[in-house]
């Protein structure tokens, strides 16, 4: 991008870590966008994550690089930032991460005269949460990322829909014609972690359950190695199944399909929030995790969602700890027959 003018405010977005978080940057940013239609915003990610950014507002540019090697270390992070300054007239910063790495061209910025907003992580409350010495829940991260913008005196409207709102979907080779009377259902059944993973003996019994009606197709995701074995199992078992996994796929080939599903059955993960961006409804199942840690998807109704009810959950934020008892009993606790009997339950009550 060229140099702007100096009287124009160009804000910079900062958002690195796993893909779910990046995700949940477009139901704030895009509204942020458009609202401000004389700012100009610079989403700066991992270059993965940069490329879910479809359907873009006209003043929102993505910029995706490689912290690790591009970047590295105390001297590449003031590098990137000074770059980043002078590129694109950076006369604003909005953290919406926080931690060390953003906080190193945080400083930069401030030294420049530069203005920054960072997000509060709501650190003593998270704590207080998963150590059960307070019920009340980390307030939504969608909410904690508008008032960084609204900080910085930006219009930042609640009022996000979907991708491609009053649009075609795209179009994907990968995705075929959805016929009347057919239901389809995505399912997600991996997380990062195992405190948040229905396991996979489990979810073979509700694939099962499901298969049975006639009207419903599943489509199974997943990214990993194992999880392509696994999928491709479960995809020969029983009809009507396809592993997405088997089939190579990009975001907009995801966003084809999940504007086609009905409803999504999740984990807490990264396919939540996707679903979210495309209007979708998401079934999510809470393990070592809740809805209450703060991550739940935009627009979803934790009310829909599967959880125990126990004394020990939940037990972290990310889900990265291992089970106090060793059997994450939080999750096999959850029958299939019930996880597959609220599935066609929504189905049925949504039709």
């Amino acid at each position: 991008m060229a140099k702007n003018d100096q009287s124009r405010r160009n804000v910079l977005v900062m958002r690195f870590s796993a893909l779910g978080d990046v995700a949940m940057t477009i139901p704030v940013l895009y509204p942020a966008c458009r609202a401000n239609p004389g700012t100009h915003f610079v989403m700066l990610t991992k270059k993965w994550p940069a490329s879910m950014f479809h359907d873009r507002p006209d003043n929102l540019e993505v910029v995706g690089i490689d912290v690790q090697k591009e970047y590295k270390g105390l001297a590449g992070l003031v590098k990137l930032a000074l770059k980043l300054r002078r590129e694109y007239d950076v006369n604003a910063v909005a953290d919406l991460h926080n931690v060390l790495r953003t906080r190193v061209m945080d400083l930069v910025f401030k030294v420049c005269g530069i203005p920054v907003v960072k997000l509060d992580k709501e650190r003593t409350r998270r704590k207080a949460l998963v150590n059960h010495k307070s019920d009340e829940p980390v307030t939504p991260t969608h909410d904690r990322y508008r008032n960084v913008f609204s900080e910085l005196g930006l219009e930042v409207p609640d009022d996000f829909t979907r991708l491609y709102d009053g649009k075609p979907l795209p179009v994907s080779p990968i995705v075929l014609e959805k016929e009347p009377g057919q239901r389809w259902i995505a399912i997600s059944p991996f997380s990062a972690h195992d405190g948040k993973v229905y396991p996979l003996e489990l979810m073979d019994k509700v694939v099962g359950l499901l298969s049975e009606h006639e009207d419903y197709w599943l489509f199974l995701m997943g990214g990993g190695k194992e999880e392509k074995i696994a999928l491709r199992g479960l995809a020969k078992k029983y009809k009507r199944v396809t592993s997405m996994a088997e089939i190579k796929h990009g975001f907009i080939d995801e966003y084809a399909l999940l504007g086609k599903c009905d409803l999504m059955l999740t984990m807490d993960s990264a396919n939540m929030h996707l679903a979210s961006l495309m209007g979708l409804k998401s079934v999510t199942i809470w393990g070592a995790t809740s809805p209450a840690c703060g991550f739940l998807g935009y627009g979803q109704d934790a009310s829909s969602d599967i959880q125990l009810d126990m004394d020990c959950r939940p037990c972290s934020i990310y889900g990265e700890r291992d089970c106090r008892y060793g059997d994450y009993r939080c999750m096999t606790g959850i029958s299939p027959e019930s996880v597959a009997a609220h599935v066609v339950d929504l189905l049925e009550h949504n039709a």
